[in-house]
């Protein structure tokens, strides 16, 4: 029965999506069509889950938990990899067949980069270079045995609790992760090509048969890169571990928070509409003959690659961001702000005009934004305060003031940014309201950033610190110690939220202020 399962579930999967694609009256059409590719998107992303393989290579603390069997391992990494390959290729199996009399010839060689979205797919190639990386370097890692946790004198006086889980030698999990990966960038090229060359839709044109592939391509190899991104972040926490003799009270894994980025990236990356599909078309936008305004939305982009700086410098200087999250979010919100302050310092010398009055927005920043501050300011210091009553009761080594210290340090800096805001040259132009609009954005993404590094570094504190006071709790009852397992599952909440507010776009600034043009469609980020 346990090898009949997977056939019958596919057999459930397929009878599914020949249902969705069937239609009395239309089938195949644009609507059905669209309707049925997102079915296969939504399934496929759902058995790609990775949670039951999350700890693999770890040998746990005896007594604690069952450390996972190969068996158990090998059957945790090929339910999502092949899970996910097979759901795409029977949703491609799923499309029904010539329906009219005569059968529609084509004599057209269709080749897998003629659908395959190009960006999207240099992203995933990129994701599966660097996690074969990461996989690679875990190969050469060490393993070292569990410890019981045992409290030994300080010379300072007090205990420290020594102890925490073991790991196997890098190279027994290297093999199966590689393994999956292996397969899974085997099996996504073989999908591909399956969806270049079945069989048309006889309902749709050929240009939204074209269309249809690439929506195709786009949900798998969104799909994988989750998976991909997943593999390395399993190989990361196993590398991130920390010798328990060595009474590391916190650890951090850079990679785990790579696979969050690209698990959102890949909610944002959204694949391409029919013409007369579910969704519709999304009207093209009109280009905005100001110049000021164009240079303002093309930062938001700059924004994004700001970030993603602390993992340029985690792999330039190893060992200082990996083993301080705080760090690690700090510098992020620093080139953010830095970009921030460089787009205003460009647009006041490109576009400012000396003796133009500095129109200051009459709402500088939204009261939703500034509410989010404010929480997130509060969440954080709850946080910390929590954190530390915690360590100074165990005795732990103090984690948050360097959460403490980096985070006044950003909030600092941000003065930089709204002083520059406050003092660029006015920007000329038709449109009333214009350069007060420009300020409120850039005021939009300073506290917005804000905001995100507040609920981040409480995030990166609960999940750096939740480890650590798990080593450091005595082995007696202890009421408060159930509250503190969940700290690092509260801590990934905390982080996504951050990420969540950092990508928020600022909609409708320019019409809130007094005598501005109409509203524009488009969203700045």
């Amino acid at each position: 029965m346990v090898f009949l399962f997977p056939f019958l579930l596919a057999a459930g999967v397929y009878l599914l999506l020949r249902w969705v694609i069937w239609h009395p009256h239309h089938p195949g059409s644009a609507a059905v069509a669209a309707k049925h590719a997102l079915w296969v998107g939504i399934i496929g992303w759902l058995v790609s889950s990775l949670q039951p393989a999350a700890k693999a290579g770890m040998i746990p603390v005896p007594g604690s938990r069952a450390a996972l069997s190969t068996p158990e391992l090998l059957t945790a990494l090929a339910w999502p990899v092949l899970g996910c390959l097979a759901v795409h290729a029977i949703g491609q199996l799923s499309y029904p067949g010539p329906q009219l009399p005569h059968r529609q010839a084509s004599l057209d060689v269709r080749r897998v980069r003629d659908f395959i979205p190009r960006r999207l797919a240099w992203t995933v190639f990129a994701l599966f270079i660097a996690a074969a990386a990461q996989i690679a370097w875990t190969a050469t890692l060490p393993g070292f045995d569990p410890q019981l946790y045992v409290p030994r004198p300080e010379p300072s006086g007090g205990y420290v609790y020594y102890g925490g889980d073991g790991r196997v030698p890098g190279a027994d999990l290297a093999v199966p992760l590689g393994g999956a990966l292996l397969v899974l960038a085997a099996g996504t090229f073989a999908v591909l090509v399956l969806i270049a060359r079945r069989r048309r839709l006889e309902a749709l044109g050929t240009e939204d048969n074209g269309l249809l592939r690439t929506i195709a391509m786009n949900r798998l190899l969104r799909t994988v890169a989750t998976i991909a991104s997943g593999l390395a972040a399993i190989a990361g926490s196993h590398s991130s571990l920390p010798d328990p003799a060595d009474a590391t009270g916190s650890w951090f894994n850079p990679a785990g928070l790579v696979n969050l980025a690209v698990l959102l990236a890949m909610w944002w990356w959204q694949p391409p509409r029919l013409s007369s599909g579910v969704t519709g078309t999304r009207p093209a936008a009109r280009p905005d003959p100001q110049p000021a305004t164009r240079l303002v939305a093309s930062i938001g982009p700059a924004l994004g690659v700001a970030a993603v700086l602390p993992v340029v410098a985690a792999a330039l200087i190893p060992g200082v961001l990996t083993n301080h999250a705080a760090l690690f979010v700090a510098l992020a919100a620093l080139a953010v702000l830095a970009v921030v302050t460089a787009g205003e310092v460009l647009l006041g010398h490109n576009y400012g005009i000396d003796g133009e009055a500095r129109n200051w927005p009459r709402q500088a920043v939204s009261p939703a934004m500034f509410t989010t501050c404010v929480a997130a300011a509060a969440v954080l210091a709850g946080v910390v305060v929590a954190v530390a009553a915690r360590q100074s009761e165990l005795g732990a080594p103090p984690s948050w003031p360097v959460t403490v210290w980096s985070t006044a340090a950003v909030v600092a800096c941000a003065a930089v940014p709204v002083l520059v805001i406050r003092r660029r040259r006015g920007v000329g132009s038709l449109v009333p309201g214009l350069d007060a609009a420009l300020r409120a954005i850039s005021l939009h993404r300073v506290v917005r950033t804000l905001a995100a590094l507040l609920l981040a570094q409480a995030g990166s504190l609960l999940m750096s610190a939740g480890p650590g006071l798990q080593r450091f709790s005595p082995p007696g009852p202890d009421p408060t110690a159930a509250l503190w397992q969940f700290a690092s599952g509260g801590g990934v909440i905390l982080a996504a939220a951050g990420v969540v507010i950092a990508v928020i776009p600022v909609r409708g600034i320019a019409a809130r202020q007094k005598g501005t043009a109409p509203r524009s469609r488009q969203a700045v980020p």
